[in-house]
């Protein structure tokens, strides 16, 4: 579990999408695909729009039949709200983002994951406040960061995937042992209406779930590849 105070981020295969290939070639873009520049030309754009990534975190859209399972976070001073399970990738103990969500998944449910495949990302400023302190390097940055995001971003990976396990007697880690308000584990009915009944963070999340509530069941199909 990543130690900062107030983050709200087992090898196993993952399907993934297959090899790119290409269509047929639409008038007014180039071969390559949108956004591809032909050598010679969008030569003049500059790495400074680039933002530091200088964290990266692995949550689960972890399904147990019709249900979604979420964690309802209690603090003091604020309304509660609920959020899907995991947390911030460790360097030195993660080798990759998906090993950090089976470590989440056991520290915070006591809960093993199967068919974890990647749905949404999310990219927001980094903030000392509610990420648990200065990113390495321990100051804003002096270039690339911007004024929207002084201190580079923090990605957040949020991977559709099966419940296989949970005995949450198993919980470990800062949450239980040294817990700041309540972690209270919750069904949620995986609809619209089921999602739309609690405030469910971040809200890019939940907008984006209520566009693709199909979308992200397909992508469990046992014929996806």
């Amino acid at each position: 579990m990543n130690r900062a105070a107030g983050r709200d981020g087992g090898r196993r295969a993952r399907r993934t999408a297959g090899p790119d290939t290409a269509g047929p070639h639409r008038p007014g873009v180039p071969a390559g695909g949108a956004g591809f520049d032909p050598p010679g030309m969008g030569q003049t754009s500059s790495m400074t729009d680039e933002r530091p990534v200088v964290k990266r975190t692995a949550r689960a859209l972890l399904l147990d039949g019709p249900d979604l399972i979420v964690i309802k976070r209690t603090k003091p001073g604020r309304a509660p709200y609920w959020i899907t399970p995991g947390g911030g990738v460790e360097p030195g103990t993660d080798d990759t983002v998906v090993a950090a969500l089976h470590r989440e998944l056991d520290e915070e449910l006591g809960a093993k994951a199967t068919d974890v495949v990647p749905a949404f990302v999310h990219t927001v400023p980094y903030d000392p406040e509610e990420d648990g302190g200065l990113p390495p390097g321990g100051a804003a940055l002096p270039a690339g960061g911007g004024t929207a995001a002084p201190y580079g971003v923090k990605v957040q990976h949020f991977f559709v995937c099966r419940l296989a396990a949970m005995d949450p007697a198993r919980r470990h880690g800062p949450e239980v042992e040294e817990p700041v308000g309540a972690y209270e584990i919750v069904r949620l009915p995986f609809t619209r209406a089921g999602l739309a009944s609690v405030d469910l963070v971040p809200p890019a999340l939940r907008a984006y779930l209520d566009v693709n509530l199909e979308g992200v069941r397909a992508l469990l199909a046992p014929d996806l590849g």
